[in-house]
């Protein structure tokens, strides 16, 4: 499982985005006394049931549950009433933010605000909500 999460963390943060052939599985050793989670700087305050999941391999599950987390976190902070993708939205809007993530003077600034709108918002749409109405039953 970690040299999995090594090899997807390399992939991910190369630039430029190296041939597949340029990784070898036994690159790095994984450290037995850190946990994937803290390595990554995951978010410590996930619900326990979220890093149960992840070690008993259910991923899927243990990302659905870690967005449900996200949403609620968001839903408190932000004193909003609305849930999921409109929630993002609304809390995230560059224009007028319950939740600013930068002071939103500079240009970039700005975008790094609309950015995270949209991640937030995204992630809402495509990962918590398909999954917490879809039904699984042939398992």
């Amino acid at each position: 499982m970690t040299g999995s999460l090594d090899f997807f963390e390399r992939v991910v943060r190369a630039s430029p985005a190296p041939a597949l052939a340029d990784f070898s599985a036994h690159e790095s050793e994984p450290q037995p006394d850190i946990h994937p989670f803290d390595s990554r700087n995951i978010h410590p305050d996930f619900p326990r049931k979220v890093r149960r999941l992840f070690d008993d391999g259910y991923f899927a599950e243990a990302t659905f549950e870690a967005f449900k987390w996200v949403d609620k976190e968001v839903r408190r902070l932000s004193g909003s009433h609305k849930f999921g993708h409109a929630m993002m939205m609304d809390v995230f809007n560059e224009n007028n933010a319950a939740l600013a993530l930068t002071p939103m003077i500079e240009q970039s600034e700005i975008d790094e605000q609309l950015g995270y709108r949209f991640i937030f918002a995204g992630s809402q749409s495509a990962i918590r909500n398909p999954r917490g109405h879809d039904t699984d039953l042939d398992e």
